[in-house]
């Protein structure tokens, strides 16, 4: 039965060697656990979440989600929100080399954990956390054609939060067929 099973093999890699999924993935069980509310989340919590290894991968960050939905105000998700174990990771920081930003390569996932060992542990800053969020969007975008409704749906924010961002960071509905984008 194994064999019959076995005709495709796909790899999905952990959630911690692709960390700008983090913010997508955050919005998506936001809507999914708090649907139509205008919850967010703080940037301290969102860098805790990103500086998180997940050794639960997808799971963990879905319960840590509806932890903080479950415990918070039901407006904003702050650093004491979340659980223990992912707040007191945000004292510590990953490598700017483990971020995938835009412009740069994915590297292969020993490469990485080498040039992490290799380069100085450094913080994520504001900056950091804009330019993920700007190559998250920049790719949904892509992915969905120029849709933007589907992008608002998929990043688990409003339409007019989407234009708001497409605006701030200069992305435009020119890149990919925007003929049903503004629907």
């Amino acid at each position: 039965m194994y064999f019959r099973l076995n005709v495709v093999t796909l790899h999905v890699p952990a959630l911690r060697e692709r960390r700008s999924d983090i913010p997508v993935l955050v919005h998506w069980f936001l809507e999914r656990y708090a649907p139509g509310s205008e919850l967010h989340v703080s940037s301290s919590a969102m860098k805790a979440l990103m500086q998180y290894d997940w050794p639960g991968n997808v799971r963990e960050l879905e319960n840590c989600v509806e932890r903080a939905v479950a415990l918070g105000n039901g407006k904003l998700i702050d650093l004491g929100d979340l659980p223990p174990s992912i707040a007191d990771a945000s004292n510590t920081s990953i490598s700017p080399v483990e971020l995938e930003g835009e412009g740069s390569s994915r590297a292969e996932p020993g490469l990485a954990a080498e040039a992490s060992s290799q380069t100085p542990q450094v913080p994520l800053s504001t900056t950091d956390l804009e330019d993920i969020e700007r190559a998250t969007i920049q790719r949904v975008f892509e992915q969905v054609k120029g849709d933007k409704a589907l992008a608002g749906r998929m990043l688990g924010i409003s339409r007019a939060t989407l234009y708001r961002k497409l605006k701030r960071y200069n992305i435009s509905g020119a890149s990919g067929s925007s003929s049903h984008a503004l629907q």
